[in-house]
């Protein structure tokens, strides 16, 4: 079985995320969708929208979002877009927050572990393709954020994010993502991812950017500093071996900050979405890592 492959290069620039795209040799077609996480109001360590602005505007792409299932500056619509202007979003791009307006859209997924279905704002409907970009780091549920949790809980209405969270659980509290099984939640996540790369099926590529490496998610308001240093850009076509290859990043790394990152990768069982997306066949974890700084 042919590897999936990853490409790679330690140059962090806006000109950089913009060549990384391209050796991809990925045409996306028509209306295309940004996801980005836009940073919760306080957060430090979000990718900035000055940094986006070379490859969002070389596909011609929507900045995408969705409103977020607990409390913050992101929770409603008008606070959602309230902060993408502060943030300065809608300043250099169309900005769409997808499940701004209901009833939301149901994707099926037949083969779940944990659940069968996803919700996920309708607008999605207005896209014919996706560039995932994600800012690669910890997270405080998911061990780490990468491009699966932006598939799967970014992509998410408020309303699925609840439903991933409280792992298929209808109307399910606040209080309730915080009591579930954890490995139930993570193969819930990718479940969810699935279901999206299946409705883009080859129209959705990926990004990650391993720099300001927290511990925390930009979905943070107070989140740690960075714990290491930036590693960083990594592009491919499966979301799988994409993830797999930067946390190997960080195994492999020899600063003395990795263990942080890796004791939190480890402490919330975050292998096993990559695992589990594995299983659902999103992608391969098996891949060749190819280094554009030497072609």
């Amino acid at each position: 079985m042919e590897k999936s492959k990853v490409y790679f290069t330690k140059q962090i620039s806006e000109e950089k995320v913009v060549e990384m795209f391209k050796v991809l040799n990925k045409d996306l077609k028509g209306n295309v969708a940004v996801k980005v996480h836009s940073g919760e109001k306080g957060n430090q360590n979000y990718l900035k929208p000055e940094f986006l602005k070379q490859i969002i505007d070389y596909v011609n792409g929507t900045v995408v979002e969705c409103n977020t299932a607990y409390e913050g500056q992101r929770d409603t619509t008008d606070k959602h877009k309230k902060l993408l202007e502060e943030h300065e979003w809608s300043k250099y791009f169309k900005v769409d927050i997808l499940d701004s307006e209901g009833p939301d859209m149901v994707l099926d997924i037949p083969s779940g572990k944990v659940i069968n279905k996803n919700y996920i704002g309708k607008n999605i409907e207005n896209y014919d393709s996706m560039l995932v970009i994600s800012h690669f780091k910890g997270h405080p549920m998911g061990g780490y954020g990468g491009a699966l949790k932006q598939l799967s809980i970014g992509v998410a209405s408020a309303k699925g994010k609840r439903y991933i969270h409280c792992v298929g659980k209808e109307n399910g509290s606040y209080e309730d993502m915080f009591k579930v099984d954890q490995i139930k939640f993570l193969e819930s996540m990718a479940d969810a991812a699935k279901s999206v790369v299946d409705y883009f099926k080859d129209n959705i590529v990926y990004i990650n950017i391993m720099c300001n490496m927290s511990v925390d998610c930009d979905c943070c308001a107070t989140a740690e500093d960075p714990c290491m240093k930036d590693i960083g850009i990594l592009s491919s076509t499966d979301p799988v071996a994409l993830d797999k290859a930067c946390v190997d990043l960080v195994y492999n790394s020899k600063d003395s900050g990795r263990d942080y990152l890796v004791e939190r990768i480890e402490s919330r069982h975050g292998l096993h979405t990559i695992d589990s997306a594995c299983e659902n066949g999103i992608g391969s974890k098996e891949y060749e890592l190819i280094n554009i700084d030497e072609m």
